[in-house]
């Protein structure tokens, strides 16, 4: 049997323990807190400083380019023929080859992809939603390589078989399949836009006597229109950006044509062409590939922003 005396110092020493054990809990949390912020911001600063060391190298080797063909001819050329004997450095072949799929996708991707949206967020059950999204999302993951050889081996017989003045590459099928595979990423966004917006705004419209449909298209669209156009641009930014569907199906023609039958090379395609081995280092052409990574840099970087801006300015006014 312990004492009374015993019995404090034991007391006394539990609870010196137990204060020193929580000082020491203590000390470490604060190290812990200070240390957290500091790891934050290097793992976010690793996506700033990739950024700069890829503008750092573009813009180094398009420097290089633009001493040996003037910056005026490369960006109003309406020829590219990097490996003749004469070679002419013009990208608007290029220009166009990209716009032209970029505008094709998104006449396919944009209405298909918004009315998905719009069925999955307003119309569809619970247990429907359920199938239907997942499935929609497949055609994100599947490999573009795959999209690619769907659009050459059966988009393109296809169409000839209906229209034969389509050649055998051309930009309209991989612009077709371009827009399909976007579509995911549009209906994605646009739903969840539609799906933010807050009940009592339908429920408020129905009560005025307002049908279902008047109530999406007047009330919920215009509320969720910010995300619905940050969706269409960052789909334009995908198609610009895309590359082993166009390199697949499109040819490697550098036609600077608005006919959308024949082959044309996009910017994504030309440097492949150009990085698979065809230009020897510190050549002429092997700087054009620099500099047409620089122009494809320049025209996502100005969709992104634009995506940004429209997002702000949209959400502020609803």
């Amino acid at each position: 049997m312990l004492n009374s005396n015993e019995a404090k110092h034991e007391k006394t020493v539990n609870v010196s323990e137990m204060i020193a054990q929580n000082k020491k809990k203590k000390s470490i949390s604060n190290i812990t807190e200070k240390l957290i912020p500091t790891i934050l911001f290097l793992l976010a600063s690793i996506t700033i400083l990739t950024t700069l060391g890829i503008l750092f190298t573009l813009l180094s080797e398009a420097i290089e380019f633009f001493k040996r063909v003037p910056i005026w001819e490369f960006f109003t050329g309406t020829v590219l023929k990097p490996l003749s004997q004469t070679p002419e450095f013009g990208i608007l072949p290029l220009i166009t080859g990209t716009l032209f799929s970029t505008v094709i996708a998104m006449l396919v991707a944009g209405p298909i992809g918004l009315m998905s949206a719009i069925y999955l967020s307003e119309y569809a059950s619970d247990s429907v939603r359920k199938v239907l999204k997942p499935l929609l999302e497949i055609l994100a993951g599947i490999p573009t390589i795959v999209y690619g050889f769907f659009a050459f081996t059966f988009v393109t017989p296809l169409i000839r078989s209906i229209w034969p003045e389509v050649g055998a590459t051309n930009i309209l099928s991989p612009g077709l399949v371009m827009g399909v595979m976007i579509i995911p990423m549009i209906a994605s966004l646009s739903e969840d836009a539609m799906n933010s917006v807050p009940n009592a705004m339908r429920e408020g419209s129905l009560a005025m006597g307002a049908t279902k449909l008047e109530t999406t298209f007047k009330v919920v669209i215009p509320a969720a229109f910010s995300g619905i156009i940050a969706s269409f641009v960052l789909g334009i930014s995908r198609a610009i950006g895309e590359t082993m569907i166009v390199t697949i199906a499109s040819g490697s023609s550098k036609n600077f044509t608005f006919d959308i039958t024949q082959s044309m090379q996009t910017m994504t395609a030309y440097i492949v062409e150009v990085s698979g081995g065809e230009a020897p280092a510190g050549s002429t052409i092997y700087y054009s590939l620099y500099a047409v990574a620089l122009t494809l840099f320049v025209f996502t970087l100005i969709m992104n922003l634009l995506a940004r801006y429209i997002s702000r300015k949209f959400r502020e006014e609803y």
